[in-house]
């Protein structure tokens, strides 16, 4: 009896994982747009979005968050293909340090947007009061999981990381919870908040699950070959 080795083709694996990264960016896409195109306007180009009065003046704060959620977002989903990781490592350490700075960005222009600036209209304290808690908390995620790298524990810092870029892509979820929410649950103030905010346990959840389930690393499947021996 004869055993032989095979596994799925390294090329194979490489572009199931890519579907990954790419969702993850289109989540992302619609806020960052928004926010793009608002920071743009207050630069003096044209005026896409409907007006918002927040911004009286070139807005240092939204620039910084939208600069901060870009790097953020898109560095941060091509971590989530294992074959850049395993096999580019200086590319994966790099980028590791980008989405460490980004992260802090966005967390810290998130609270200063917060309390310098009127909130958005329709929303309310429930809102605020969750975006102070958010805030600090994606701080405390990304600082979690830079400790957790320098003492080369790789599970925790996989974890928080995880945690932090699902807080992170926030806005993005909060567009599909918003317009089926509103759907389904009318509109008003308080409805909007805590659609607003079911984003974020949303996405929570989702890391909770993709760092809990079961690891499905590839391994090596034995094949028998030849006549049976009895």
């Amino acid at each position: 009896m004869t055993t032989t080795s095979t596994s799925r083709p390294a090329g194979q694996r490489t572009q199931r994982s890519w579907p990954v990264p790419a969702g993850l960016i289109l989540l992302s896409a619609i806020p960052l747009t928004a926010g793009v195109l608002r920071t743009v306007e207050r630069a003096g180009g044209p005026a896409v979005l409907p007006p918002d009065d927040r911004f009286s003046s070139f807005p240092v704060a939204l620039f910084v968050h939208v600069l901060g959620s870009a790097l953020f977002a898109l560095v941060g989903a091509f971590q989530f293909v294992p074959g850049l990781r395993r096999h580019h490592l200086t590319w994966h350490r790099r980028a590791g340090r980008v989405l460490v700075g980004a992260g802090l960005l966005v967390a810290v222009s998130a609270v200063w947007i917060t309390l310098t600036y009127p909130g958005q209209p329709g929303t309310g304290q429930v809102l605020y009061l969750v975006r102070l808690v958010v805030g600090p908390a994606m701080a405390a995620l990304v600082t979690l999981g830079l400790v957790a790298i320098r003492r080369r524990d790789i599970p925790a810092h996989r974890a928080w990381m995880i945690r932090a870029y699902a807080l992170g892509l926030g806005a993005g979820t909060q567009v599909f919870t918003e317009g089926f929410g509103e759907a389904i649950f009318g509109t008003g103030i308080v409805i909007g908040d805590v659609l607003k905010v079911a984003g974020w346990v949303i996405n929570l959840a989702v890391a909770e699950w993709v760092i809990r389930r079961p690891s499905r690393t590839p391994g090596r499947r034995p094949v028998l070959m030849g006549r049976r021996v009895s």
